[in-house]
């Protein structure tokens, strides 16, 4: 952690805010995960106004960070093979600094691994760790609202809910891109005793079609059963796991 020299004001004024921070509710939700959580736009929901409103603001900045090695292994489920691999990768660090007018200031870094070196994987990193570094820095607890109910705990102040994605995509174009999904997943592939033929056809559909459109991501994922999005997202895994592995073998890019 870094800060300025004296840090009084900032924390007098720190304080009040917190005094007016409201919940971040989980508004947004994976299906493939079937997990709600409380997207980066909600959690700055519930603090912009009061930080606004006591001289206090976020900047969030990156940096490269560490030299990182991963490991892991995956096994044959015919065979009982297992095959180990290897990538050697860098940090992406996210710095969080809370400002104050006086001119005051604490900074907080925190190391974020990209599951791999796309835009998408990057940009999806920088994005989980912003929200935990303001959540973190400014005392942003996310809202269960089912959490609260069931246990008998009266339910905190929200932001009103925001979370209304995949609800502008036409049940018909859901159903048709999942019926697709499930069709490539059955499909036999001549010669593909592991699985990677497949699983190389379903990651190239998932970033090509489900990943540019969230609305339509989330929408298949209502569509789909828990046990088909999981088939689905253990076959882009598999997928994304290969590429590493070529990636390691051959640091040029060639094949």
């Amino acid at each position: 952690m870094d800060k300025s020299e004296q840090i009084n004001e900032l924390a007098t004024a720190l304080a009040k805010a917190q005094s007016e921070i409201v919940g971040a509710k989980k508004d947004s939700k994976n299906p493939f995960f079937d997990s709600k959580y409380a997207d980066l736009a909600s959690c700055w929901d519930a603090c912009r106004e009061a930080l606004s409103a006591n001289g206090l603001s976020i900047m969030q900045t990156t940096m490269r960070g560490e030299p990182v090695t991963i490991q892991w292994e995956t096994m044959n489920k015919e065979s009982g093979e297992v095959t180990q691999y290897k990538v050697n990768t860098v940090e992406t660090v996210i710095v969080t600094t809370l400002l104050h007018s006086s001119g005051q200031y604490i900074s907080s870094n925190l190391p974020m691994i990209p599951r791999d070196a796309s835009p998408q994987g990057i940009g999806s990193a920088i994005t989980y760790g912003r929200r935990y570094g303001l959540c973190a820095m400014v005392g942003v607890a996310q809202i269960d609202d089912d959490g609260n109910q069931a246990s008998g705990r009266p339910i905190a102040k929200v932001h009103e809910i925001k979370g209304t994605l995949g609800q502008s995509i036409a049940p018909a174009k859901a159903q048709a891109t999942a019926s697709h999904m499930l069709k490539l997943m059955n499909e036999d592939i001549i010669g593909d005793h592991d699985g990677i033929k497949k699983a190389m056809i379903v990651l190239d559909y998932h970033e090509k079609v489900l990943n540019p459109d969230e609305n339509l991501y989330v929408a298949v994922g209502e569509v789909l059963t828990p046990a088909k999005r999981n088939a689905w997202k253990a076959l882009v895994s598999l997928a994304k796991s290969a590429e590493r592995a070529d990636r390691a073998s051959d640091p040029s890019g060639r094949r």
